[in-house]
């Protein structure tokens, strides 16, 4: 199962089209409109969050509710398209007032994309190149979401820090373990804590009073996975190197990990690995410092991520850039921006997690129709259950 997405900024629309979907999934409108509300929630949005209402139009692949098995097709329309008609006309000639963005950001995709693509703007590049299109993903993933809440599996995201101020964590793994959906979706960052959601906000605050950004790190948790989904044969077949290319793919990530992540290689071996325990007939771990993944496959115990997205490159108070049309000094552009999207970005990873996760129980179960999978699926656990017999 494969997504391709289309669309600018401030274009009309963005679309995303999923192929390889089995028939028979049960898709709702209103499931993914909730993942789109919750991508564009967060304390520290911009401006273009007040004007955008994100939802989800269905275009094929769905009938009567249930997938077809044929491409499914998804739009989001951008509200803000009707201010920019004339700037992003897809014919025509420029208008003659047109403004040029020609003040790279530093950080951002602008000046090197101008150079790969010999643009005299910076526009052609930052739109396609901006967090926008991340709302096109979460619409795509609902796929991903109902198939594997088909198969008992559960997704979650929380923000673990913004800027300097942390969650308190004795241990990130017991931690993941102990939090509930309702305390982070009650919470403005996504934070568990109520203590460490208003010090988060309070740095917010700050940031944005001094024309700052702010980034931050978030954890994916995935609960219900079954033991071996993925490979060991060779490295595409990881799900380690899936999850971290996936994840990495989303603006503004700059490091991943899974499970104790850097943290493992400050410990000696015997407080790293997990022991292997017997418990009503199927094999488990006493704790899960591996992140539920061992060898590149899943071991049964929730999957743990762990991601730190950097403070966003639009700033109220520019750094220095070079004018591409005069070569000369200037101050970088500002774009209308968000002060910190950390937890927007914790909703976008949780729907790439999604499909990897997806994925890798098409291939270990079949990717025809949603009744042979789950019973497929059903066999499997059978074996496990003997195989410990």
């Amino acid at each position: 199962m494969q997504y391709i997405t289309a669309g600018e900024s401030h274009g009309p629309c963005l679309t995303a089209i999923v192929s390889g979907v089995p028939a028979g999934v049960p898709l709702s409108a209103e499931q993914i409109n909730s993942d789109l509300a919750r991508r564009q929630s967060g304390y520290g949005r911009g401006g273009r969050q007040s004007i955008e209402r994100d939802q989800v139009s269905v275009i094929s692949g769905v009938r009567f509710g249930k997938t077809l098995g044929t491409p499914v097709t998804l739009t989001v329309a951008n509200r803000d398209w009707q201010n920019w008609t004339d700037r992003m006309a897809v014919f025509g000639e420029p208008p003659a007032d047109l403004k040029r963005e020609v003040t790279p950001r530093p950080g951002h995709a602008d000046l090197v994309g101008a150079l790969r693509t010999n643009s005299d703007d910076c526009r052609n590049i930052l739109e396609r190149a901006s967090a926008r299109e991340t709302a096109a993903r979460v619409a795509a993933a609902g796929v991903a979401r109902e198939l594997l809440a088909e198969l008992g599996v559960e997704l979650f995201s929380y923000v673990t820090s913004i800027g300097d101020v942390h969650l308190p964590e004795a241990d990130p793994m017991a931690s993941a373990a102990a939090c509930t959906p309702l305390d982070i979706e009650t919470s403005e960052v996504r934070c568990p804590s109520p203590a460490a959601s208003k010090a988060m906000m309070a740095a917010i605050d700050k940031a944005k009073k001094a024309g700052e950004s702010l980034g931050g790190t978030f954890r994916v948790v995935a609960t219900g996975l079954v033991p071996g989904l993925g490979g060991y044969g060779s490295a595409g077949d990881r799900l380690s190197s899936r999850l971290g290319a996936a994840v990495l793919s989303i603006p503004a990530i700059k490091g991943f990990e899974l499970g104790l992540g850097f943290e493992a290689a400050r410990r000696p071996g015997s407080q790293v690995h997990d022991p292997i325990a017997l418990e009503d007939g199927e094999f488990t771990r006493r704790s899960n410092n591996a992140g539920g993944l061992e060898g590149g496959m899943t071991n049964g115990m929730p999957l743990v991520v762990t991601a730190a997205m950097k403070p966003i490159p639009t700033l109220m108070q520019p750094l220095d850039t070079v004018n591409l049309d005069t070569l000369a000094p200037e101050q970088a552009s500002r774009e209308r921006s968000d002060v910190c999207a950390v937890p927007a970005a914790a909703v976008v990873a949780e729907c790439e997690v999604a499909f990897v996760l997806a994925n890798a129980y098409l291939e270990a179960f079949g990717c025809t129709c949603l009744a042979d999978i789950k019973a497929n699926l059903r066999q499997y656990r059978q074996r496990l259950k003997g195989f410990s017999r």
